[in-house]
């Protein structure tokens, strides 16, 4: 199912043994556009410290209790290789928890991939190839959804409005739509647009540039934010720009005929 990114600050963390905390921010890989850890809010339990979740420990999002449930117990959380709350997260401490976790680092693949088993216990991937260098020097791809809230979404042709949210699937992990506000051009209007129409990210200008342009865009299906996506309107999408087949998950797209062939998508 897709669920509103930053609707899911706020939501507790439960172990199966109690209470760990609650999401403060996620973070993602700019270039597969996958949900790579949750940040959590540990509160009082384990002051200081960063706590990061890898999502394939969830097991099931509760929405009513606004709470995800995972597979891990608070012991095995706070025996996890610990990172300073105002370090940044270096592919060294990756490794490090992707090995205490027993999670394989390429899991759900890239953009448009589809999860995979996570192991029952602790893995042994390799770390030695990132032993070296500067230990707290940040993994230049991994990106706060906090952060890029906001950019500017630019057209090939002009400015077009601001990230507002995304839409990620919560079994896969991986972000599915950004939702654009585009209400200083478009009075009233929220686009979605797939992740693949981002031609480049200017983080010093907190700008987003597509490979789209405003025409393009303005010709869209519409979108009511306070409904929720169905697999007609997600192929509607998909023909309409000439998005990847693979950009819907299996359930959604086995039914479906192949989009139009000469979509236009710019």
């Amino acid at each position: 199912m897709l669920r509103q990114g930053l609707a899911l600050k706020g939501f507790s963390i439960e172990a199966t043994d109690g209470k760990m905390g609650t999401v403060s921010d996620f973070l993602f890989d700019e270039k597969t556009w996958k949900l790579r850890w949750l940040v959590v809010d540990a509160g009082d339990w384990l002051k200081d410290r960063k706590l990061l979740l890898h999502p394939s420990a969830i097991e099931k999002a509760d929405v009513p209790a606004r709470a995800l449930l995972v597979k891990l117990t608070r012991d095995q959380v706070e025996k996890s290789p610990s990172i300073a709350e105002d370090e940044p997260v270096s592919q060294q401490m990756e490794y490090r928890l992707y090995g205490y976790y027993g999670v394989d680092p390429m899991w759900g693949g890239g953009y448009g991939g589809y999860p995979v088993a996570m192991p029952a216990t602790g893995g042994n991937f390799p770390t030695a190839d990132l032993a070296d260098g500067p230990p707290h020097r940040g993994d230049p791809h991994l990106r706060s959804l906090a952060e890029v809230t906001g950019y500017n979404i630019h057209a090939t042709d002009g400015e077009m409005g601001h990230l507002e949210s995304f839409l990620i699937d919560d079994e896969s992990w991986d972000i599915r739509y950004l939702v654009v506000d585009t209400r200083n051009w478009w009075f009233g209007r929220h686009v979605l647009l797939s992740p693949a129409s981002v031609q480049e990210i200017v983080w010093e200008e907190h700008r987003m540039t597509l490979n789209l342009t405003c025409y393009k865009i303005k010709g869209s299906p519409p979108w009511d934010s306070a409904n929720l996506l169905d697999r007609a309107y997600e192929h509607m999408l998909q023909a309409y720009y000439g998005w990847p087949a693979r950009h819907l998950p299996p359930q959604h797209s086995a039914d479906l005929p192949p989009p139009p062939a000469h979509a236009d998508a710019g």
